[in-house]
């Protein structure tokens, strides 16, 4: 196998897998292997192997002392803490974007990306893909994180939001539910997206900060409208996980 098939073939594991965390089609506790894997993916033991590695290293699977792997489980304290955390990264992200000297044309794609975006929820009456969603709004996080000009911060926000619920796009299913609800959690966010990169172009690092920050609790509130909806949140326990 060349190195551009291996590397295709580890991706469409690590990102399987993944989801299939995420979504709780595997729950707490369950025991994940390399034949699932492979089963599941159609891909070889190599590739498998690594996504087992990487989910570790994400914190999505515990390695057990005895062998293999299971899938982590989280309280709600601990997304809420995540959200938190993802929040204050973007939030310095944004200062030093702002007291920096990052590319207009960089900052005028984050603009581009906020328009894309208000399209999505203009539209949140009719029948949206979640991907109309979730590529823009991907894509303005990742040039925030570039205007940063960081490694530091890059790193830190690639571990953190792998966490269920941390991650800018964590609450998109949320797009199936109560739509009014939805609507207003989105037109906060956006309002928040515009502002931010309006901060950042006049160089006001403080307010650049406290908007990135108070913009990551919007994963919060959709946590807590899956909750009202009395949806079932994988990964989550109201147990201690001893961490």
């Amino acid at each position: 196998m060349n190195t551009a098939a291996a590397q295709s073939q580890t991706l469409k594991a690590i990102l399987g897998l993944r989801g299939m965390i995420v979504d709780g089609e595997i729950g707490p506790g369950a025991r994940v292997s390399e034949p699932l894997i492979t089963e599941r993916f159609g891909v070889s033991r190599t590739p498998a192997r690594a996504a087992l590695v990487q989910m570790s290293e994400e914190g999505l699977l515990e390695r057990r002392p005895s062998g293999g792997f299971v899938v982590s489980t989280f309280t709600e304290t601990d997304i809420y803490q995540a959200i938190e955390i993802r929040g204050t990264l973007e939030g310095l992200a944004a200062r030093y974007a702002a007291e920096g000297s990052p590319a207009t044309s960089l900052l005028d794609e984050m603009d581009a990306c906020v328009r894309e975006l208000d399209h999505v929820v203009e539209r949140l009456d009719q029948m949206v893909d979640q991907d109309d969603y979730i590529k823009p709004n991907d894509r303005f996080h990742s040039l925030l994180i570039e205007a940063s000009g960081s490694i530091m911060v890059a790193r830190s926000l690639e571990k953190i939001k792998a966490l269920p619920f941390a991650a800018a796009n964590a609450f998109v299913k949320s797009l199936s539910l109560n739509k009014p609800a939805v609507r207003r959690i989105l037109t906060v966010a956006q309002e928040q997206h515009r502002e931010i990169v309006k901060a950042i172009r006049q160089k006001k690092g403080t307010r650049a900060q406290a908007l990135a920050h108070e913009h990551s609790f919007c994963a919060a509130r959709y946590l807590q409208l899956l909750k009202a909806h009395e949806q079932p949140i994988p990964w989550v326990t109201t147990e201690s996980n001893g961490g």
